[in-house]
């Protein structure tokens, strides 16, 4: 079972969700900082990495394979979006709304891959005969 794969989707799954957590706390972050004059958002760049490493031919299988050999060098890193952009006369781009919706957003993707990690150990487990 030593270096079979068989978590390799488990490693990427869990990368993404990892991603997920430090997003959520960026935009629990804005959303703190709605009031704060001259603050600018951030978020997070994740999903853009990833798609980056998924480029080439193969089956997914084979991808997921390829990430896995470097999986330690996609990170997600958080930036300031709209710089120059603001919404207030206090130099603040905080929508209190968006920032609601993206957060709801990320908390239904984190969730989802939650999900996808409990059954791709179910199938683990029903394939060497656990219960």
């Amino acid at each position: 079972m030593i270096n079979s794969g068989i978590y390799n989707y488990i490693d990427v799954l869990d990368k993404g969700a990892d991603a997920c957590w430090t997003r959520n706390e960026v935009i629990s972050n804005n959303i703190a900082n709605v009031d704060t004059p001259n603050y600018k958002r951030k978020d997070v760049a994740f999903n853009a990495y990833l798609e980056e490493a998924m480029v080439g031919s193969g089956n997914l299988d084979g991808k997921i394979s390829r990430i896995n050999t470097r999986l330690e060098e996609i990170n997600c890193s958080v930036y300031t979006d709209n710089v120059n952009l603001s919404y207030r006369i206090d130099g603040n781009n905080v929508d209190i709304s968006a920032e609601n919706a993206y957060l709801a957003e990320n908390q239904i993707r984190y969730n989802a891959l939650i999900d996808s990690m409990n059954q791709e150990f179910t199938r683990i487990r029903t394939a060497i005969g656990s219960r």
